[in-house]
């Protein structure tokens, strides 16, 4: 824990915090009061901390619609530390969460009209599961925090409440021992707490269970949007680029046209597969895994493009272009789903890893094969 004189330092350091650091962090043990969420401080034994509210702001909730298309997320945190939600006291109760912003944000929102203290970790701007599993949200983490935020002399109490999806990274004995503070796992949501709290916290079965409702799952389809973009774009570009190469005229557009087209049109089919349909229609699509699930709604997609495609009259390049789709969809779409599979939380970081280790060999084996026989085709067709 800091000293009187580290606390006199801190103190001293607000000001230049509020002169004008408009978006870097400090050495300080509190969290900036720059930040723009922060409604004021709150004067503690050990200094002015930040007040926020539990109600978003305008700038609260465009932060968040951009992250949601994969704009500013990489940046999107706040300063770790201890933050008073309301007016707390030293009876308060604790409630630690990441310094993901958007994680932040859905915590206190849950407390609306309720006063706690905030202990924010530094997880580098990751939320609470994903920086569990790689160690950002852990013991050590927590335990220098507790012992940097003065926290101890602050509320009476010594009793913290954890997201229960950081239960892989915290290791409740050692922070204990080391600390003196007990951890108690809170819910899954956040949305449940208060009720968790009504009930002298204690969680009920359905509060430990994490579902992925049609709202969440679709709530994570823009970003992948954005991202599965800069991959399908260079792809449509190279295709119709490439398919309109003729041996006497060097390029031409009809064949542009019409074998460029099919394909990008082959690309189009396997994103909105991988990417809206398969997380959509999750529950209901066959297979265990989101690789496995993106196959399905892209055989479909298969189908109706070889129906319009394989039409008379037949060559062999035309043949061998069209049951390149064959493989090049299925493999683009399976892939896009599967990047589903590190944002959902029904698998485990090791079924994650699993489902990588086996199905990437096989996706890139597929997108091989197929632009294998799109280049035979068009290798008949400039010869020919």
């Amino acid at each position: 824990m800091p000293s009187e004189q580290q606390s006199r330092k801190i103190i001293s350091g607000i000001s230049s915090k509020t002169a004008g650091d408009e978006g870097g962090r400090t050495s300080s043990d509190l969290p900036g009061l720059h930040q723009s969420f922060v409604r004021g401080f709150l004067h503690t034994p050990i200094g002015a901390v930040p007040v926020v509210e539990a109600d978003l702001s305008r700038r609260d909730l465009l932060g968040s619609l951009k992250v949601r298309f994969g704009i500013g997320w990489r940046n999107y945190s706040l300063d770790p530390g201890l933050y008073a939600l309301g007016r707390p006291d030293e009876a308060s109760p604790v409630v630690v969460s990441a310094n993901d912003k958007a994680s932040f944000d859905r915590l206190r929102e849950a407390l609306s009209g309720r006063s706690a203290w905030i202990l924010v970790l530094d997880t580098q701007g990751v939320n609470v599961w994903c920086a569990a599993a790689k160690g950002d949200f852990g013991t050590e983490e927590l335990v220098l925090r507790l012992q940097s935020s003065g926290l101890g002399k602050v509320v009476k109490h010594r009793r913290l409440i954890l997201p229960q999806l950081a239960a892989s990274g915290v290791a409740a004995q050692e922070v204990r021992s080391r600390t003196g503070f007990t951890v108690s796992y809170g819910p899954v949501e956040a949305c449940d707490l208060p009720a968790y709290l009504d009930a002298g916290m204690k969680a009920t079965e359905a509060m430990r269970r994490k579902t992925f409702p049609l709202r969440e799952r679709i709530a994570l389809i823009p970003m992948e949007w954005i991202s599965s973009l800069k991959l399908l774009i260079p792809l449509c570009l190279f295709f119709l680029l490439a398919a309109g190469i003729d041996a006497e005229s060097g390029w031409k557009t009809a064949l542009a046209f019409d074998s460029g087209l099919f394909m990008v049109y082959a690309l189009l089919g396997a994103f909105f597969s991988g990417t809206t349909v398969t997380p959509a229609l999750f529950p209901w699509l066959p297979g265990r895994t989101f690789a496995a699930k993106g196959l399905c709604p892209a055989w479909i997609i298969v189908l109706f493009l070889l129906n319009a495609r394989l039409t008379s009259p037949l060559s062999l390049p035309r043949v061998l272009e069209s049951f390149s789709v064959l493989f090049l969809v299925p493999a683009v779409s399976s892939f896009l789903a599967m990047r589903f599979t590190g944002s959902a939380l029904i698998t485990s970081l090791s079924g994650v890893r699993r489902e990588m280790r086996l199905a990437l060999p096989l996706q890139i084996a597929g997108g091989l094969a197929g632009l294998a026989l799109w280049i035979a085709a068009k290798t008949l067709r400039i010869l020919w």
